[in-house]
C-alpha cells in the first residue's frame, strides 16, 4: 500500500535539476508554486530568504508523484501572502484580456496585464526547463 501525499500550502519541495544542483518551490494557494531564486547545491542548501524568481499554476501529481521531495513547511506570514499574484488571461476567440487573481476573473487593458504572468497550469519539464533557461515553456 502506497502512502498518499497530501499537498499543503507552505510546503516547500526540492526540485532535482539536469546539473545535479536542486531548485525550490513553495506551495501557494490556488495550486500555485512560488520558484525560489536561490539554486542549492545539495537537497540540504535551503533557501534562507523568500524570494522568487516565479510563480506559476502547478499540476498536483508533480507534487504528489515524489520526484519533488517535501523537504519543509514555510508558513505565510497571513492569508494574503498565501495567494499568488495576479495572473493574465487572453481569450482566444476575442482577444480581450482580463486578470485572474484569488478564483477572480476581471476585465483588463493589454497596459494592465504587463509585467504578470500568463495564466496556465505547468508540467514539473516545463519549470524544470525555465529554471535551467531554456525557453522551450514559452511555446505552452
Amino acid at each position: 500500500m502506497t502512502k498518499r501525499r497530501r499537498i499543503k500550502v507552505g510546503n516547500v519541495y526540492a526540485i532535482p535539476l539536469p546539473n545535479s544542483n536542486f531548485a525550490f518551490g513553495r506551495r501557494f494557494k490556488d495550486s500555485s508554486i512560488g520558484i525560489y531564486e536561490h539554486i542549492g547545491e545539495d537537497i540540504e542548501d535551503l533557501p534562507k530568504e523568500e524570494k522568487y524568481d516565479f510563480i506559476v499554476g502547478i499540476y498536483d501529481d508533480v507534487l504528489k508523484s515524489g520526484d519533488w521531495p517535501l523537504v519543509d513547511n514555510r508558513s505565510f506570514r497571513n492569508e494574503d501572502d498565501s495567494w499568488p499574484p495576479p495572473t493574465f488571461i487572453i481569450d482566444a476567440i476575442s482577444g480581450e484580456y482580463s486578470i485572474y487573481y484569488k478564483g477572480d476573473i476581471q476585465k483588463a487593458s493589454k497596459e494592465q496585464c504587463g509585467g504578470l504572468e500568463r495564466t496556465a497550469v505547468w508540467e514539473g519539464w516545463l519549470i524544470i526547463d525555465r529554471i535551467m533557461g531554456n525557453d522551450s515553456w514559452k511555446d505552452y
